[in-house]
């Protein structure tokens, strides 16, 4: 061990076995470490898992392990505080840097974590691995000269054999790539399930305690209680088209699934106003009139978008001043029409991957948030955008680039209230690298959505949106889930729930099986010679029948500032 680097006294976690049920029978699996710092420090900390299956993490045995990739000169170095780390120089090609060959396991989940730093300025540093079939992005970090940023990400294991760890910045004039506390941890299938179990008991339940007592409060003993979940705390909703309105069947499959949703199209720009100065709000109208009508909650889906080719086709070409009276009377129309009337706001729809609006107008998007914020403070704010956690090759929008698009609010002081909002669009989804771009994003400490998830039609569609939700949903910094899967008679999005005739396909019954799962349908138990029963119950609103006397009880279960139990006493 480098006695130099800095251990991270407040979120380092020993690493032991642990003890799960998985699938019914025990797994001893190693805890995944949620954590991620964010702050450029000093010096780099320990690796996380000591390393993993990473030979010479810590650099402290020369170059031993480590190979030049490419044509780069490699060294090791040390700091004045006497930490040792690799340097790859003259660098020539993005991908000329480092390298280490691993052993990869098929149907195995690896993490990766890294320190970086660069000689000058600051670079987009992604860690690869060169695999027989290619090589993918596994985590990307904005590396900065002076001082060491941490890398976090993941790959699938979809092989067996050998494969090759090394680092890429297209930054290659006279940038040298410097590395330390490098580390590759690899999970089966069964311990991943087993982080994603217990994650569920921390975040996504508590253990109750309820005492039935009689009107002097004695226990009652042997006492039958029945408890039924009548909502969850967890929100997951699904996007409606104009359709619901007039469709009986629509209805009859969507109302008794969600209470939350979202428009497809009926609230965005082209549609409220499809003529210069002319609003239409009549299909909005009507369907907020309709999810009021059943107490589903609404999402505002969005007040403008930096993409040329989603704005109304009048609005396309506008010169700049004309452009920015159309936008401050677009903010004017619909925001206040429907201000305490919808719950989120995406504000600036995909601002990270466009800026048309910013070019053409001059305005920060923070304007669009100031100006929102300003007009419904009782919504949250959105940011939007697709390809954070659903593709490792998007470098626009990757974690590190999105809290750095949140930092950029604050400098320019935007202090409104403000949502991580990820679009989740899957093709083939890499599961460790949903979670780490989530345990990235989840140290802004700001509410996570996934506002627009779906899967694109190909083998296996359905298998993967259940592996996704099963991340999704068990990692603690989401907040809430929304499908898009608004039916159209000639076809959805990406994808669609139902057929024609709303029979479920095969992706809607992983929704029906995962929100089963995510709610206890029934539970019937009875009280021990102290009148007691304890149980573990998903956060939400419950309804406590005893038989003893039929006396009926409303709770609410949610999440504790610790992991105690929670004690109800029940009287008859």
């Amino acid at each position: 061990m480098n006695t130099f680097k800095r251990d991270n006294v407040l979120c380092h976690i020993l690493l032991y076995s642990c003890f799960f049920l998985c699938a019914g029978f025990p797994v001893y699996a190693i805890d995944y470490d949620y954590h991620f710092i964010t702050k450029c420090l000093e010096e780099p900390l320990n690796p996380q898992y000591s390393g993993g299956i990473a030979k010479n993490p810590e650099i402290n045995d020369g170059l031993n392990g480590w190979t030049s990739f490419g044509s780069s000169k490699i060294e090791t170095r040390t700091s004045k505080q006497g930490n040792t780390f690799i340097v790859a120089s003259h660098r020539t090609q993005p991908n000329h840097s480092f390298s280490q060959t691993i052993h990869v396991e098929k149907d195995t989940m690896y993490t990766i974590s890294a320190w970086l730093q660069v000689s000058h300025g600051k670079a987009d540093v992604v860690a690869m691995i060169r695999t027989p079939n290619g090589d993918i992005p596994t985590g990307w970090v904005i590396a900065k000269s002076g001082c060491w940023s941490m890398l976090k990400g993941g790959f699938n294991g979809n092989f067996s054999g050998p494969a090759e760890l090394y680092f890429e910045s297209k930054d290659i004039s006279s940038v040298e790539l410097w590395a330390d506390s490098i580390s590759i941890q690899p999970f089966t299938l069964l311990e991943w399930k087993a982080h994603q179990d217990q994650s569920i008991e921390k975040t996504r339940k508590s253990k109750v305690k309820l005492q039935v007592v009689d009107h002097q409060g004695q226990p009652i003993s042997n006492a039958t209680i029945m408890i039924k979940q009548t909502s969850s705390s967890f929100p997951i909703g699904n996007a409606m088209s104009y359709h619901i309105l007039t469709n009986t069947g629509y209805q009859d499959w969507y109302n008794p699934r969600f209470k939350l949703t979202v428009f497809e199209n009926e609230m965005k720009w082209w549609e409220t106003e499809p003529l210069p100065n002319k609003d239409d709000y009549h299909l909005a109208d009507a369907m907020l009139q309709y999810v009021q009508n059943r107490s589903i909650l609404l999402r505002g889906h969005n007040i403008v978008w930096e993409n040329r080719d989603m704005l109304p086709q009048w609005a396309k070409d506008l010169p700049r001043p004309l452009l920015a009276t159309a936008i401050e009377r677009r903010f004017n129309s619909l925001v206040p029409r429907y201000r305490d009337k919808v719950i989120h706001w995406d504000v600036d729809n995909e601002n990270m991957h466009f800026s048309y609006l910013e070019s053409q107008t001059g305005e920060n998007t923070v304007y669009y948030y100031k100006k929102a914020y300003d007009m419904d403070k009782g919504a949250l704010l959105f940011l939007n955008e697709w390809g954070t956690i659903e593709n490792p090759n998007d470098i626009v929008a990757s974690p590190a680039k999105y809290l750095a698009k949140i930092e950029e609010f604050r400098t320019l002081g935007y202090n409104g209230t403000l949502g991580i909002g990820l679009q989740g669009h899957f093709d083939t989804p890499t599961i460790p690298y949903i979670r780490s771009a989530l345990d990235i994003l989840a140290t802004a400490n700001l509410p996570i959505w996934i506002t627009e998830l779906d899967v694109s039609s190909r083998p296996l569609q359905a298998d993967y949106l259940r592996d996704i939700l099963g991340e999704l949903y068990t990692h603690p910094g989401v907040q809430g889930i929304m499908f898009w899967s608004p039916w159209q008679p000639q076809g959805c999005f990406k994808m669609c729930l139902t057929d024609n005739d709303f029979n479920n396909l095969p992706t809607g019954d992983v929704v029906d099986d995962f929100m089963r799962r995510i709610n206890h349908q029934g539970l019937i138990s009875s009280t021990n010679h102290d009148g007691y029963i304890e149980t573990s119950l998903y956060h939400g609103d419950y309804e406590v029948i005893i038989k003893h006397q039929s006396f009926a009880h409303k709770i609410n279960v949610a999440k504790g500032k610790d992991s105690s139990t929670l004690i109800m006493k029940l009287s008859t």
